[in-house]
């Protein structure tokens, strides 16, 4: 979403927090499905929440020190083209990195403490970029605890989304970051656009999808990142 608001000509500071509060309602209905289904992990949702949320936080107070928006531009756009970069890999590299390999209690207890430390890394980059909360909280998730089912990682991949771009976005509120005219026309748009998502998606297989939108990532990452 925020490499597509900058194609449109929005100032990279308001594409950012625009689609952090977008992101964090629009994903709100999809945690309440799981959730009612029991596929939410709130344990491990919880020790992830523990390091993104405050991490998040003190972001947005170190935004905050700076005198105006145009002096954080350039760390917004390196950070966004390194994160659109990294989950291109992600998406790429997917099933490799799933396993089903089954941990020990020690095992999990310390999978518990590196899924916090990376809560603090995704929540200050989250903050910074809007991106990877999604696709990169999956693959950490997959990683660190590849006994959970395909169902259980979306679920709780979405629960911890959600507060994080949540607390993320009214950060960015607060910083003067979020244009509401497009935050309401995302919305309005995002419900017949998620009925023809669906409609596309079950035509189009998967190993086609995921080539396009790797290859899309990629090259805005590229863009951002490097000029």
């Amino acid at each position: 979403m925020t490499p597509l608001l900058l194609m449109f000509g929005f100032p990279i500071h308001i594409a950012i927090g625009t689609d952090l509060m977008y992101a964090g309602i629009a994903k709100s209905t999809g945690v309440f499905v799981h959730a009612k289904k029991g596929n939410v992990n709130w344990k491990i949702m919880g020790v992830m929440a523990l390091g993104s949320l405050p991490s998040s936080l003190l972001t947005i107070w170190a935004l905050s020190h700076y005198t105006a928006s145009a002096d954080y531009h350039h760390l917004l756009t390196s950070g966004l083209g390194f994160m659109l970069v990294i989950t291109a890999v992600v998406i790429v590299f997917r099933k490799q990195l799933a396993s089903s390999t089954e941990k020990t209690p020690a095992q999990k207890k310390r999978s518990l403490i590196y899924i916090f430390l990376a809560g603090l890394v995704l929540g200050s980059l989250v903050t910074l970029t809007s991106v990877g909360a999604g696709a990169l909280g999956t693959a950490l998730l997959m990683i660190l605890f590849p006994y959970m089912s395909a169902r259980n990682i979306v679920g709780t991949d979405l629960a911890h989304a959600v507060p994080l771009t949540l607390v993320a976005g009214l950060g960015h509120i607060l910083l003067g970051n979020v244009d509401y005219s497009l935050l309401l026309a995302l919305l309005t748009g995002s419900v017949p656009a998620i009925y023809f998502g669906t409609f596309v998606a079950n035509y189009v297989p998967n190993k086609v999808l995921q080539p396009i939108l790797a290859t899309a990532l990629m090259g805005f990452g590229v863009k951002y990142l490097f000029f």
